[in-house]
């Protein structure tokens, strides 16, 4: 067995501290969502759009940033990042009206698409260094960071803390450990076996910028199709199958431990199949998941699909992104913001066209929009695979 040095273990437990403040942070801003509902006095749709104008900041984050992170490094830009979104997560809880709030979510937005192009980047770095992939399981650890907000905020609601003082003393935390991770971070320069790395990357005789929008498209549909169960799954249960609030949640509850249990497996399939077939094979499995969840008539087979669909989405996206960091190994920031961006605005795309097609046909028929992103994904997923090195001609 290869040994890893210890430089790159201590940066790969960074990385995961980064990851999982990422989704902490995340995750403690949505189950406050009401309460600053409340607290500000604005109506739903008032809501939807100051959480575009979010979306929209973390957009513009992951775009500025990818360039940043070239030019200055990890160890500046993943923590600074850091810094800024836990700083700005103190905001929405003292919020006292819609502009005070658009503010303080531009701001958190901001923060999070930049910490975001940050960690994926340097994630990729860290993986450079391994014998191994390891990418999925820094997304894990995304989730499991939003579990835990699940918990503690649900107990401080409980309790009556108020929000303000939860989204602060979250927001501290948040900074504390970006400041203690930042030193263990690494560059490029010092990953042992970087230029091997960028020798073996799975797209390297491929022209990096025509590759990084079919990576950036595929990651896109494989988000859309995320978002999707994100918001639609529990209505889904609910309004087609008929079943209570209670039963409806878990559809999301099935789908999000399945995605998240398999990318902690996703590293060890991918070290032994490679990412092609991680992406090709996991979206197909997608495709089957949704088309069983949406047709099913059932309550418990509706469940198993929504599980299969999560399952199968759970590794291609990591994949996507360590394919785009590997593209260049001078301007990786730059190429991953592409890739994280586009498929980031899949995620709020996939919830809002869905709503937009119930206007004409049922929720499970709309379901057909990823069903269709997954098979093209699988189609399309040899954007992964090496060409083969032309056969040289015997002179003379």
């Amino acid at each position: 067995m290869t040994t890893v040095p210890s430089r790159p273990r201590a940066a790969r437990f960074a990385t995961f501290m980064f990851f999982g403040l990422n989704g902490f942070a995340m995750g403690m801003w949505v189950v406050h969502i009401p309460n600053v509902e409340r607290s500000t006095g604005i109506s739903h749709s008032t809501l939807g759009a100051l959480l575009l104008v979010l979306g929209g900041a973390a957009f513009a984050g992951m775009q500025i940033s990818g360039p940043l992170v070239d030019r200055f490094g990890h160890r500046r830009l993943v923590p600074a990042a850091g810094v800024f979104l836990g700083l700005a997560l103190c905001g929405p809880g003292f919020a006292n009206s819609w502009w005070t709030l658009g503010l303080t979510l531009m701001l958190f937005g901001f923060g999070n698409g930049a910490i975001d192009v940050g960690m994926n980047s340097h994630a990729v770095v860290v993986e450079r260094a391994y014998p191994r992939p390891i990418m999925a399981a820094f997304h894990a650890m995304w989730s499991i960071g939003g579990a835990i907000a699940a918990v503690i905020g649900a107990a401080t609601l409980g309790a009556g803390v108020p929000t303000g003082v939860t989204l602060t003393g979250t927001g501290l935390l948040c900074v504390l450990l970006s400041l203690v991770s930042a030193r263990f971070l690494m560059e490029p320069a010092d990953a042992p076996a970087v230029a091997d790395a960028a020798e073996a990357a799975p797209v390297r005789r491929r022209a990096p910028g025509r590759v990084v929008w079919l990576l950036g498209l595929l990651a896109l549909a494989l988000m859309l199709s995320e978002g999707v169960a994100n918001d639609w799954a529990a209505l889904h249960m609910e309004k087609v199958l008929g079943t209570s609030a209670s039963t409806a949640a878990l559809a999301y509850g099935a789908f999000a431990v399945a995605m998240t249990t398999g990318r902690f497996l996703t590293d060890r399939v991918a070290a032994w199949a490679g990412p092609a077939a991680i992406v090709r094979y996991g979206a197909a499995l997608a495709a089957v998941g949704l088309t069983t969840a949406a047709a099913a008539p059932w309550v418990p087979l509706s469940l198993v699909g929504w599980a299969l669909f999560g399952l199968g989405l759970s590794g291609g996206v990591p994949q996507l992104f360590t394919a785009a960091g590997n593209l260049s190994t001078r301007g990786s920031g730059a190429l991953m913001a592409r890739v994280v961006g586009l498929g980031y605005v899949g995620l709020l795309a996939g919830p809002a066209l869905i709503g937009g097609l119930t206007r004409w046909m049922p929720l499970n028929v709309t379901f057909g929009v990823p069903v269709v992103l997954c098979v093209l994904a699988a189609v399309f997923a040899g954007v992964l695979s090496p060409k083969p090195e032309p056969a040289e001609q015997p002179v003379g």
